[in-house]
């Protein structure tokens, strides 16, 4: 099985040297692993933002926004929809981190968290096609992208957060032209893919065909990552 996958690992190192030139090593596989997630972060918002009462599950920025909103009386948002994301998330993101105290290996914690993550939009999935079962879906993802974005801050690659753009296109704008202006612009274009595929997905098909990849994404990604944490020594470090 590894050196069947050992490929692949060599392919993805491969792409993690050209986004971070003369630094590839130090991350690994890491970077290109983060763009799919990135893709994941559109795919899922677009479903909890046009199918779950308009609440964002990843982007707690605009989700923190919309709670306000909400409360001020605005149509179309649901409070306890933006608290019960904004609660799941924390949730996800403290389990995250308390995981991340226990395993040092980089690699190998992201491997296991995004596998996790890929666990609970599985179930998410499975009980989507049941009616009125909105927030248990919101709370599922949300919970999911916070143990997401624990493990991104744990390993903490340069311009690939997977979920906040803010900075990144801040950075794009100001910074001179170089090589953090392609990841950059890799992970607006990631982001706005995702958003993009599951936006129409959702709205042509409902919330289980926008579920469907991400889910596939996310288990790609943490067989691929869960292969380099056998294979490279220097990665699952």
């Amino acid at each position: 099985m590894t050196v069947q996958h050992a490929p692949v690992t060599a392919l993805l190192r491969r792409a993690g040297a050209r986004l971070f030139p003369g630094d590839g090593e130090r991350h690994g596989v890491l970077p290109p692993l983060l763009v799919v997630l990135t893709v994941v972060t559109g795919m899922v918002d677009a479903v909890s933002f046009l199918g779950l009462h308009h609440v964002f599950v990843a982007n707690m920025t605009g989700n923190v926004v919309f709670l306000g909103f909400a409360l001020a009386g605005g149509t179309g948002l649901s409070a306890l929809a933006s608290a019960a994301a904004g609660t799941a998330f924390l949730a996800g993101a403290f389990t995250g981190g308390r995981i991340a105290l226990r395993i040092a290996a980089p690699v190998r914690l992201f491997a296991l968290l995004v596998a996790a993550h890929a666990v609970l939009v599985a179930v998410a999935l499975a009980v989507g096609a049941f009616d009125r079962i909105t927030y248990v879906l919101i709370v599922l993802l949300a919970f999911g992208m916070g143990m997401q974005n624990a493990v991104v801050r744990k390993v903490a690659v340069p311009d690939l957060t997977t979920t906040v753009l803010t900075l990144t296109l801040t950075g794009m704008a100001a910074d001179p032209p170089g090589p953090a202006t392609v990841r950059r612009l890799l992970s607006v274009l990631a982001m706005f893919t995702g958003a993009l595929t599951g936006g129409l997905l959702q709205v042509r098909h409902g919330t289980s065909a926008a579920l469907a990849p991400a889910l596939v994404l996310l288990a790609a990604v943490a067989l691929a990552a869960a292969d380099a944490a056998r294979t490279g020594p220097a990665a699952a470090a």
